[in-house]
């Protein structure tokens, strides 16, 4: 028994707010953790959040994606780049605490707001996987 349109629009709704909330989340503590301990170094990490995309606009196509095994060398480059960014996303605030530039709490703000942005993509991946693909741009 399928549900009703209404309700199917409703629940799609829903998924998409807990989304922009979770984004939300994730950049209020980016802020917090600069902002409470009134050092704005940590904010070198949203430099790597810019830069994460770029290889998957500019190498790949719309119908490949990193999860994929393929022998192209330019998705291998796109994935050699997007880990290196993943990398220094957790990099940028360990080399700042090793350095004593921030604290215990910027650490942990700023690794929390990583993996909260990482929970938000894999769950968007997961709800990309239904079969209206009602999220795809």
């Amino acid at each position: 028994m399928a549900l009703p349109r209404y309700l199917v629009t409703c629940f799609q709704t829903g998924q998409l707010a807990l989304l922009a909330i979770m984004v939300s989340s994730g950049i209020v503590l980016q802020i917090l953790a600069c902002a409470l301990y009134n050092n704005w170094w940590p904010m070198l990490t949203v430099i790597m959040y810019v830069i994460l995309p770029m290889p998957l606009m500019f190498f790949t196509g719309p119908d490949s994606s990193l999860i994929s095994s393929s022998e192209d060398g330019w998705a291998n480059f796109t994935k050699f780049l997007t880990g290196a960014s993943v990398v220094g996303s957790i990099a940028i605030p360990a080399i700042l605490k090793h350095a004593d530039i921030i604290g215990w709490g910027a650490l942990s703000m700023e690794l929390s707001s990583f993996f909260i942005f990482v929970f938000t993509i894999i769950y968007y991946m997961m709800i990309c996987t239904d079969e209206e693909d009602y999220y795809h741009f």
